[in-house]
């Protein structure tokens, strides 16, 4: 089976399930596994590099109202590819392209392929999708397998901080403007042993003032901008540390959202994990990832 993927949860997934040798293309974002990063782009980025988060979000918003996304396909790459499955999403506009401009492609293309898209929204809604995909590749033998081992690791987590204090939490998934994270964020923060102040289970993200992040009293917030790296969720955090510190959250962390927390793949099990161990380091002593602590630097730029 030839194999196109165009949003980096599904490349994942594929590649979770034994599918790597099959996926012949993928987006420009595909960068887990690394052999992902090897395979033709099917897709690049319209926004200009460089652009801060509030010129990211201005951006954003006037491609949405236009009906645009912020990602260009690659007709002729696609076409080349001569997929037989087409994995896709049509949840988030911001995060692949166009899901109806895939499905017009789609239709042109010798050997009708299958179109298949992703669209979760709550973490139960992720192992659906894994048993969706095994289903359509005949992979479900490594799809109960897959969904076993993450359900193993959830109820590690759950036992491990069953019965102690849960933290008031606050999940930021941008800056500028401030949007608290939503769909299967809140669960993960529940499941690893604190009780999410903002957002709702299911749910989009929601854009809220600082003041309505501070009125929620966190004890810690979590920096998470969507799609971005730790790296770049501290110098966004530094960027806002006035704000930030005026929360009067005991602790704040940034993590690598792109990783373990935008992309509702594999690896949201390991994002549960970092989860538990930035809230019950005691009961979780291990990481899957760094957080990066900022307390002390947000205390020196206030």
């Amino acid at each position: 089976m030839r194999i196109a993927s165009l949003v980096p949860h599904a490349t994942e997934l594929l590649f979770a399930l034994g599918l790597g040798e099959d996926v012949v293309a993928v987006t420009h974002e595909c960068d887990h596994p690394p052999a992902a990063r090897e395979l033709p782009k099917l897709t690049r980025d319209v926004l200009p590099p460089g652009l801060s988060a509030a010129e990211i979000d201005r951006a954003v918003r006037a491609r949405t109202l236009e009906g645009l996304a912020i990602y260009e396909l690659d007709e002729d790459a696609l076409s080349a590819a001569e997929p037989d499955l087409i994995v896709t999403q049509a949840l988030c506009p911001v995060c692949a392209v166009s899901y109806e401009e895939v499905s017009k492609v789609a239709r042109e293309l010798p050997g009708d392929p299958q179109l298949i898209s992703l669209d979760p929204k709550t973490f139960g809604e992720t192992l659906g999708d894994i048993r969706t995909v095994a289903t359509a590749t005949d992979r479900k033998e490594q799809g109960v397998g897959l969904v076993r081992r993450i359900a193993d690791r959830v109820d590690r987590v759950r036992l491990a901080v069953r019965g102690r204090p849960r933290p008031r939490v606050a999940a930021l998934e941008w800056l500028d403007p401030v949007f608290i994270a939503g769909h299967w964020t809140p669960q993960l923060i529940e499941m690893a042993g604190g009780e999410d102040v903002l957002g709702l289970p299911g749910e989009p993200s929601e854009q809220v003032s600082w003041e309505t992040v501070a009125a929620a009293a966190p004890e810690v917030v979590v920096v998470m901008p969507c799609g971005l790296h730790e790296l770049r969720a501290r110098q966004e955090a530094l960027e806002h540390a006035e704000q930030l510190g005026r929360l009067g959250a005991t602790r704040l962390v940034a993590v690598n959202a792109s990783a373990y927390f935008s992309r509702p793949g594999p690896r949201l099990v390991d994002g549960l994990e970092l989860l538990a161990h930035i809230l019950h380091p005691d009961a979780m002593p291990q990481a899957p990832a760094p957080a990066i602590e900022l307390e002390q630097e947000i205390r020196q730029q206030v």
